[in-house]
């Protein structure tokens, strides 16, 4: 089947680069200075901006600091960084359609960990100083749609996590859900479910999805 659209909106970590490892034994490390438990805070923290996770555990005066800490942590690493499958070969072969990431992530870790996975980066990307609400907040994917001139309604969202999927349906975009991080489960909000992007294939149409 193809799924129309006039541009993609892609998630990153998660979705096009796994740096799962490197980003839970940060995590652990920064929850045992915080005295926070770890397991706890990771359940939740995928998909979402430093900032807006931390706030979950800490008063607000804290917030700021601790989740430069955490950022820190993060940013001196590249162990365990990969490409997902399908990854590369998509974003090389886009057939003409315009397309944008949209992070959690800063800069800093967006670049790190795109060039260690060798994912290229699209001119319009949005990450998490620029906008004043991370996922769930539709911010981000709104900002993107508006930068490439496209309606918001006429993108699909590529996520791989339920902040992202609800914020790409709360955009009123498409929403393609990759299963590279969380069961499937808990990805039903998003329009469509496939295991990764070895299963999608650009078209000047949209994006054409494979069986199974």
């Amino acid at each position: 089947m193809i799924l129309p659209c006039a541009a993609v909106l892609f998630d990153v970590d998660g979705t096009l680069v796994d740096s799962t490892p490197l980003v839970e034994r940060a995590a652990r490390e920064w929850a045992a200075e915080y005295g926070i438990d770890p397991d706890e805070f990771l359940s939740d923290a995928h998909g979402r901006r430093t900032a807006d996770r931390v706030a979950d555990f800490l008063p607000p005066d804290q917030v700021l600091d601790a989740a430069a800490r955490l950022d820190a942590l993060e940013s001196v690493r590249s162990d365990g960084i990969t490409a997902l499958p399908g990854a590369v070969d998509l974003l090389a072969n886009m057939n003409g359609l315009p397309y944008a990431f949209v992070t959690s992530m800063d800069r800093p870790q967006l670049k790190l960990r795109t060039e260690v996975a060798g994912v290229p980066t699209p001119q319009v990307v949005v990450t998490a100083e620029d906008v004043p609400a991370g996922k769930p907040d539709p911010s981000g994917y709104l900002k993107a749609a508006r930068s490439l001139d496209v309606d918001p309604s006429a993108c699909i969202v590529i996520e791989d996590a339920p902040a992202g999927i609800a914020a790409g349906r709360a955009a009123g975009a498409t929403v393609l859900a990759v299963t590279t991080s969380h069961d499937p489960a808990v990805l039903t909000g998003a329009h469509r479910i496939i295991q990764d992007l070895t299963r999608v294939t650009p078209t000047p149409a949209g994006l054409r999805l494979a069986d199974g």
